[in-house]
């Protein structure tokens, strides 16, 4: 029924043994389920609530009792039994020094006989309508005959009618002053607030996992049963904070290992997978052993076990590493020293950032498996991802200087893709190399590339700066910026910014570029899947909508011209992304794009409304007028 302590001192063991005369033989007829034999019936008896007991016997040595009692918490903690032991030990002729009922007295005789008048106990959860609390308010009327309080004791209080609750109200607010009502409920939430401003209120706390054990191990001596502490472990995490369901759990595995309880039979009558699983899931993780991981989780699934129940079992053994990895955390750990020095020894292998996404990938599984078509494709791969988070660290190339200084100098231009000669010399044919020296040729594929650190040693050369170039004069009809825009450039991923100096360098060090021809028709189609592919950029993809690329005076340069500024500058703003998608789409990177603004105005598209639409097609169609009318149709 409810919890109690296993102290093991004297005191205690006198207690469970005086409270009862149910203690028997297991094996004979007569045989009572640990939850009821072991009952409690005095404060100092009760598992986990010794906070809560010392203020009710505080309460009680004082004579400060209040008229009204609200005991809330989880179920089997306790709460039913502390409302009887203080209902026994306030009608108590003689109490103890220390609080407790003497249990000699005809009060408490009566009151371990079941026999007592002054304690009245009602199910709400099957007694809840108005006749019910009329009935108890009828009895409240009547005086004690013996003692000098009656005890009405609630059950599942939050289960009484809305009806029920408002009948209760007159009666708990201003009662016989012989007369106390406990109220106990393990949904504090449900009960109205003109209850709860009536009553003193005690919350009652889950029970630990020590304690649990503790007292089943008291139990087992009692019985004459052999466990180990790992079993009772698993027990009493399987109780999840409950006394009272611990004990029947106990009760289960005992009786199927006829009182030699280990942690295998613990672990196959309760249905619980063993946590050597997940040891050596975790040291698959670590190895980035994929195969391996997903044939233990065939051997899982073998053993009949749900794949949702192994992948929340996962978060939780992760969860369990991620607090043994410090020693602040560690005393969050509901377990025996050995077990949690098992964990402790696997958190030092793993780095914090491996708890926080492998955690993640479970939720993230959890949440998505009820939806998933395929569940175990789910499960494996989460598994795989977990398996990758844990990377080893790539070897460095020790031949390899870091690279200090990449030069801006742009390239020269193979001669056979030169531009003709000009008749006034440019900043570009400046920068050419001297007659006789050798042209910079794009190494073949089939080539040898040059050993790295030639190749950094190379980057780390500073450039000689250019003379300057002539300033602003034409060449073609061209300003100098569009003269120079035909030189190779280098392109930089918008999408990943991280990358830029890695092609630089690797521009720099003479990597072969893409240099596939292609026609204005491939250049107008990737142009327009740049468009489709972003939808919401509206005004961007209005503008490049009219404003299609022209070809300059190189093969690889391109115009736009737009209407205003404005426009330029919002295409200035993605070009980098632009030029990036282009290249990749026409796999050539000496594109180049410029945009330049019309002198003449253009008669740009108007981006229409939805209602600017419908009129239109009105003034085009009139019979689109009469349809709209005869359907009732409209813009919302």
């Amino acid at each position: 029924m409810e919890a109690f302590l296993g102290e093991n001192d004297y005191l205690c063991r006198l207690d469970r043994h005086k409270s009862s005369k149910l203690f028997c033989n297991p094996m004979s007829d007569k045989y009572i389920v640990s939850a009821r034999k072991y009952r409690p019936s005095t404060f100092r008896s009760v598992v986990g609530q010794q906070s809560l007991t010392h203020t009710l016997k505080t309460a009680i040595a004082s004579g400060r009792l209040a008229h009204a009692y609200l005991f809330c918490g989880p179920r089997g903690v306790g709460k039913t039994t502390c409302a009887r032991i203080f209902a026994k030990t306030i009608n108590c002729e003689h109490p103890t020094p220390e609080g407790e009922a003497c249990n000699e007295c005809a009060s408490c005789k009566a009151f371990n006989d079941q026999r007592s008048y002054n304690i009245n106990e009602l199910d709400a959860a099957s007694n809840n309508s108005v006749d019910n609390i009329r009935d108890l308010t009828e009895q409240v009327r009547i005086p004690p005959q013996t003692g000098r309080y009656r005890v009405f004791i609630i059950d599942e209080v939050h289960m009484l009618s809305q009806a029920a609750f408002n009948a209760f109200l007159k009666t708990l607010e201003e009662p016989p002053e012989y007369a106390i009502f406990i109220l106990a409920t393990t949904e504090k939430q449900k009960v109205i607030p003109t209850i709860l401003s009536r009553c003193q209120i005690y919350d009652f706390a889950r029970i630990t996992v020590p304690d649990i054990v503790q007292q089943l191990q008291y139990v087992c001596e009692q019985e004459s049963i052999e466990a180990e502490p790992a079993a009772l472990n698993v027990i009493a995490q399987k109780a999840d904070g409950a006394m009272r369901d611990a004990l029947s759990i106990f009760d289960q595995v005992a009786a199927s290992t006829q009182g030699h309880i280990t942690y295998q039979s613990a672990l196959d009558n309760l249905n619980v997978l063993d946590y050597d699983y997940y040891f050596r899931l975790v040291d698959t993780f670590l190895a980035g052993d994929v195969m391996q991981a997903l044939l233990i989780y065939k051997e899982i699934r073998d053993k009949g076990f749900d794949s949702q129940f192994f992948i929340n079992g996962l978060a939780q053994h992760l969860r369990d590493l991620m607090v043994a990895s410090t020693p602040q955390t560690r005393k969050l750990l509901e377990m025996n020293d050995e077990v949690a020095l098992r964990y402790g020894e696997q958190s030092t292998k793993l780095a914090p950032a491996f708890y926080y996404r492998a955690l993640d990938l479970c939720n993230s599984c959890d949440l998505n498996y009820r939806n998933a078509s395929s569940k175990q494709l789910l499960v494996e791969l989460t598994l795989v991802k977990l398996c990758q988070l844990v990377v080893a660290p790539q070897p460095q190339q020790a031949a390899t200087p870091p690279i200090q200084k990449i030069s801006a100098q742009p390239a020269a231009r193979p001669a056979q893709q030169a531009p003709p000669a000009q008749a006034a010399p440019t900043a570009q044919a400046q920068q050419r190399p001297a007659p006789g020296s050798p042209v910079p040729q794009a190494p073949h594929p089939a080539e040898q590339a040059p050993h790295p650190a030639q190749a950094a040693q190379q980057v780390r050369q500073p450039s000689v700066p250019a003379p300057a170039p002539a300033p602003a004069s034409p060449v073609a009809g061209r300003p100098m910026r569009q003269a120079l825009g035909n030189t190779p450039r280098i392109m930089v991923n918008a999408s990943n910014p991280a990358a830029a100096p890695q092609q630089q360098a690797a521009t720099a060090a003479g990597v072969p570029q893409r240099t596939q021809p292609f026609t204005i028709e491939q250049l107008h189609d990737a142009w327009h899947g740049y468009i489709d592919q972003h939808p919401q950029e509206r005004a961007l993809c209005t503008t490049m909508s009219y404003a299609l690329p022209q070809p300059g005076n190189a093969p690889e340069h391109y115009v736009m011209v737009v209407g205003s500024p404005t426009e330029q500058k919002n295409v200035e703003e993605h070009k980098a992304a632009l030029v990036q998608f282009l290249c990749n789409a026409l796999k050539n990177d000496r594109f180049t794009l410029d945009i330049n603004v019309s002198d003449v105005p253009i008669d740009t598209p108007k981006i229409l409304s939805p209602r600017e639409v419908v009129e239109q097609i009105k003034q085009h169609n009139p019979n689109f007028t009469q349809f709209l009318k005869d359907f009732d149709l409209g813009l919302a």
